[in-house]
């Protein structure tokens, strides 16, 4: 069971505690986390998170193929397959969405990078 964050804090259940996962949601929730944690930002986890942060500083062009490879490195640990990752590009931040299987179900995590173009 995990906690339930969302930018940066825990989620209140409405009952003086906080929103919790399990199964499938748990993993979800920690494949936003590693995905939004900057890499190498742990300093004895070296390799948690991931590199998104970088992708204002690449060509256009290269973007897509350099958000899979990041996708893919951060997730190199978890037991789930990859299908797709595919960006959307607007006003200065770039919204990632990475398609996953797990056990036979369909999972979808979606981050905002906010840093400029």
């Amino acid at each position: 069971m995990a906690l339930i964050l969302r930018e940066g804090d825990y989620v209140p259940d409405g009952k003086g505690g906080f929103r919790t996962a399990e199964g499938g949601q748990e993993l979800l929730e920690r494949i936003l986390w590693k995905l939004s944690v900057r890499r190498g930002s742990f300093p004895f986890l070296p390799e948690l998170g991931s590199r998104l942060y970088l992708l204002g500083r690449a060509a256009p062009g290269q973007r897509a193929a350099l958000a899979r490879q990041y996708v893919a490195e951060a997730l190199s640990d978890e037991m789930v397959e990859l299908r797709e990752v595919t960006m959307e590009e607007a006003g200065g931040a770039i919204q990632l969405t990475a398609r996953m299987e797990w056990q036979g179900e369909e999972l979808a995590a979606t981050v905002r990078l906010e840093e400029s173009l």
